[in-house]
Order: C-alpha cells, then sequence, then structure tokens
C-alpha cells in the first residue's frame, strides 16, 4: 500500500480509502470488514453526519474503538437534519458547525476528527464564517485538518483563496475529467490534495450495463467501459484500470472508494497494490471520449 501526505498537513493516508456511506445496519458485520480492510493497510476512512442521519458514523466509531490511532477518520458536517426527520437543509454557519462536530465526536467515539470538510458549498455561503469554524475547531485540538468536498471550480477557488484546506473530495474517473481543466493544476499548484470519488463511474466502469453519464450517451459511455476492460485484459481488472487512472494524477492523494461487501473490499486493496499504469495505457483511456469540462459553477 502505498501512503500520501495530505495536504500540508502531517496527515499521511493510503492510497486507496474506504468510503463509509453504503455499509449496511449491522455493527459486527461492518467492524469485520472495516478491520480487514485496515489490515490491509487502508487507513483513510470517510463517513458523514447526513449518512443514515448520523448512524454511519456511529457504526464507524463504534468499529475502531481500541484501533483509533490507527485509522484517519474523514467525516464532513453542512447538512443540518429537520426535527421531524422530512429532510436536511443546507447549514454552513459558524454556529452549526461548532455544534454539529460535538455531535460527530460523540458518535465517532473520538476526541479528535482528522480531517473535518464542509459536505457542499456554494458562493452564496459565508465562506468567511464557515473557515473561521474550521481554524477554531483546529486551534482547539478538535480537527487536525479540514477541506472541501465540492466539485465547482467557483467554489473550490474561493477555498483555494481564503482557507487553509489541506484537500478538496471531487467526482474524477475516466467518464468525468472535468477537474483536469482548471482544478487539479490549481490544487496542484497549493499543494492542497485531491480525495478522488466516483471512480468506477457508478460501476459503468466496472461491470454494471452502460446508461448515459453526465453529458455521455448510452453509447459512449458503453465505448469507454470497453477500452477500460481492453486496458484490463493486460493489467488486471477493470477496477485495478478505473481506480489506476485516478491515482496517475500527482495531486490525487488517495482514491476513495464505496465499500459494502467484501468482494468490493478485494477490488479496492487489489486496485491499491498493483504498479501504476503506463504512459500508453494512460494516453489509451484518455483517448476514449472527448473530455468534458463544467458548463456551471465556473
Amino acid at each position: 500500500m502505498n501512503y500520501n501526505q495530505l495536504g500540508k498537513s502531517s496527515i499521511q493516508v493510503s492510497a486507496v480509502s474506504f468510503g463509509c456511506m453504503s455499509l449496511g445496519p449491522e455493527h459486527a458485520a461492518n467492524a469485520a470488514l472495516l478491520h480487514r480492510a485496515l489490515d490491509a493497510g487502508i487507513t483513510l476512512f470517510d463517513t458523514a453526519d447526513l449518512y443514515d442521519r448520523g448512524e454511519n458514523e456511529i457504526t464507524v466509531g463504534k468499529a475502531f474503538q481500541g484501533r483509533r490511532q490507527d485509522v484517519i477518520l474523514a467525516t464532513k458536517v453542512g447538512n443540518q437534519w429537520r426535527p421531524d426527520g422530512s429532510g436536511w437543509d443546507w447549514n454552513p454557519t459558524k454556529a452549526y458547525i461548532l455544534q454539529a462536530v460535538e455531535q460527530s465526536l460523540r458518535r465517532l467515539q473520538t476526541d479528535y476528527i482528522d480531517l473535518y470538510q464542509l459536505h457542499g458549498g456554494t458562493l452564496e455561503d459565508p465562506i468567511d464564517e464557515t473557515i473561521e469554524a474550521f481554524e477554531l475547531l483546529q486551534a482547539q485540538g478538535k480537527i487536525r485538518a479540514y477541506g472541501i468536498s465540492s466539485i465547482r471550480p467557483n467554489v473550490i477557488r474561493e477555498y483555494v483563496r481564503k482557507s487553509n484546506i489541506a484537500s478538496v473530495m471531487m467526482q474524477y474517473s475516466v467518464l468525468d475529467r472535468r477537474p483536469e481543466e482548471s482544478c487539479l493544476e490549481l490544487l496542484r499548484e497549493h499543494q492542497i490534495s485531491v480525495l478522488a470519488r466516483g471512480s468506477y463511474g457508478q460501476g459503468l466502469l466496472a461491470g454494471k450495463p452502460g446508461k448515459p453519464y453526465l453529458n455521455y450517451s448510452a453509447e459512449e459511455v458503453a465505448r469507454a467501459a470497453a477500452v477500460v476492460r481492453q486496458v484490463a485484459e493486460r493489467v488486471g481488472s477493470t477496477a485495478e484500470v478505473a481506480v489506476g487512472f485516478v491515482l496517475a494524477q500527482p495531486v490525487v492523494a488517495s482514491a476513495v472508494l464505496g465499500i459494502r461487501t467484501g468482494e468490493q473490499l478485494a477490488d479496492a486493496i487489489r486496485a491499491a497494490q498493483r504498479s501504476p499504469l503506463s504512459t500508453e495505457q494512460l494516453q489509451t483511456l484518455r483517448q476514449a471520449l472527448p473530455a468534458n469540462r463544467y458548463e456551471q459553477h465556473r
């Protein structure tokens, strides 16, 4: 397993990390799966207070009691559940973040969070106030580093300019190369790491039937998946190729893979352990489709 520094922080993260959102309701089964991942060298585990109304944080916290020092816990904030449970509202205010972190700490059964992330964001947010909250929590030792989870170039630019974020979590894959246009190079220049999600393109690059995705037709998606399979014939599985494409970007510190089953975990471990794709293989993948670009939030 390779490990990378997360931005300018002192945190080292595994090149492949465990996206916990898909975990089921059984704490014992989740703990067994999470421990298998940790024993295989995966150290970064990503959750959010939004997932399953906080139950996802609870199951992760239960799993790592006694092993807290071995893991990097990342969670997210900004989506506030309504009292009647009918849904949630966006709330990036300082007051809410300072309140929500206490609940996340309690659910995770820890006194600090390694990476605390804003779970979205718009230019209409009170961004200075949001940053103040994260900086205060860092000064208090309740979080080690902070970042944002966003695919919006205009929001990312604002946080690069104004804050000390260590990372940006964003969607990136063979089927979603929008970050290449402006975000990846900007973040690399400022020593801010990318946590890449969606490497499998909703499974379309790993065996699911083709369907429209972003601006691509079902036929274009199927063509890209065929190219991934072609490369996989020489290097391993389609999962390894899809993840290898993402990790070829030096600014990507970790590919965050949604894992629910032992088979998915095995795929993730193999992807983490394989050698990098060659320049020729990467070029073949890039030529599968014309690169897409952001049309909004510029």
